[in-house]
């Protein structure tokens, strides 16, 4: 592609994740000296509202003309950009967040590393370009989620840029951040390789506590010693989501591992270390923290039950079959397996993270696991057969399973595989 001092120069990501010797799942790009009529002579399909970005006619990939912004007003929509054939690269990736997306290759393939984002990636450091970065509060979260991509890789938050994100936090803009930006970026998070430090991060900051303050009302909150060696159930939290990671689970699952004990948080003090009650008070507060957030349903179905539901995994072994039943059909695992086992896999989530009990055997899941089998191996067409309908028809089927949950129970109970 040709055009009066036109120059084209791969950013961003792609840059970072190769000079890290990660995969680069998708390349970027930045035009200088270009207009947009320019681009679209060439066959570019404009995409950008509020700034000129195309897609490359034949890879699709996108091109964004070199830019400059301003900062109009509050919060991540209040700015002005301003791209024009005079700007230059370094200008256009000093305005990005952080050293190691501002670097950019040549035509020829040589690195352009105006902010030292190449000794920022060997030294492991996530800091901020310029101070333009306190003028955006997404950043903030994009901070804290490129924290948990890369904590396995040894990468910490520089100290100037954590004073930077606390002072943004004091001035209130966290505040203007809107629900879907939040949610797009928090389950962005929870995908990473080390979610939990998403949340140390936004705590180290100050910033969960105006984000997340349920979760952030965790911290500090004791536990029963016995049960909770760590003690505190913030730190469990956090410990459990790491789990539920190391064990495979999906996001939806990781969520509910996030909010299952949000319940602990509104334990008035005298009542501690213990916390009774706290599975209904969870309930309530995660549907209202999906509400705030415009939460997608299934998440937050997972995670009501998960916050309901918890501590009834946990107590398998003693609640009587009736209670067992109900829990069934309170999860609603009849009809969605394949939800009951991302229940179970949050509850096996949350009883290992506790300190010391990381590798623990969760036995209880394997039985809950065959009383569900046992309840849905009852079928209805024996006692359709009998003549049976209506409220009889339900009766019958529930004493059914109730005798299956029971001869599951008592089978288990006799192969002594638990402690």
């Amino acid at each position: 592609m040709n055009g009066h001092n036109m120059e084209i120069y791969l950013v961003g990501g792609a840059i970072r994740d190769e000079l890290l010797n990660l995969p680069v799942h998708e390349r970027d790009w930045v035009v200088v000296g270009s207009t947009p009529e320019q681009l679209l002579e060439h066959g570019f399909r404009p995409v950008g509202k509020d700034f000129p970005v195309f897609l490359h006619p034949e890879t699709h990939e996108e091109y964004a003309l070199a830019r400059t912004e301003r900062k109009t007003a509050p919060g991540y929509h209040g700015f002005s950009f301003h791209a024009a054939p005079e700007i230059a690269l370094e200008d256009d990736l000093r305005r990005r967040d952080l050293t190691i997306n501002a670097m950019a290759r040549d035509a020829d393939g040589q690195l352009i590393d105006p902010y030292h984002g190449a000794r920022d990636l060997e030294q492991r450091w996530l800091r901020h370009v310029s101070p333009a970065f306190a003028e955006d509060p997404v950043r903030i979260l994009r901070l804290a989620r490129f924290s948990a991509r890369y904590a396995s890789l040894g990468f910490r938050v520089a100290p100037e840029t954590l004073d930077l994100a606390r002072g943004m936090v004091a001035h209130g803009e966290v505040d203007h951040l809107v629900p879907e930006r939040v949610w797009a970026e928090t389950v962005r998070a929870l995908g990473e390789a080390r979610p939990e430090r998403f949340f140390e991060t936004l705590r180290d900051c100050g910033a969960l506590a105006r984000i997340f303050p349920e979760l952030d009302q965790l911290f500090g909150v004791p536990q029963p010693p016995a049960h909770h060696p760590e003690i505190d159930t913030g730190v469990h939290t956090l410990m459990a989501l790491g789990q539920a990671t190391r064990m495979g689970a999906d996001v939806v699952t990781r969520f509910a591992v996030l909010v299952h004990d949000l319940g602990k948080g509104t334990t008035p003090p005298e009542e501690w270390p213990r916390h009774h009650g706290h599975e209904q008070r969870g309930t309530e507060l995660v549907r209202a923290f999906c509400q705030r957030l415009r939460v997608p349903n299934m998440y937050r179905e997972l995670g009501v039950a998960t916050a309901r539901f918890h501590t009834h995994c946990h107590r398998v072994l003693d609640l009587r079959p009736k209670t067992l039943l109900n829990t069934l059909m309170g999860l609603d695992a009849l009809r969605k397996p394949q939800r009951f086992e991302q229940f179970l896999l949050a509850c096996e989530a949350d009883a290992r993270g506790r300190l010391g009990m990381e590798n623990r055997d969760y036995w209880q899941a394997t039985l809950f696991r065959q009383v569900h089998q046992a309840a849905a191996s009852v079928q209805t067409r024996s006692l359709l057969e009998q003549g049976l309908s209506g409220l009889a028809l339900a009766e019958a089927l529930r004493q059914k399973r109730l005798e299956a949950i029971t001869e599951a129970r008592q089978i288990f109970q006799q192969s002594g595989d638990f402690v």
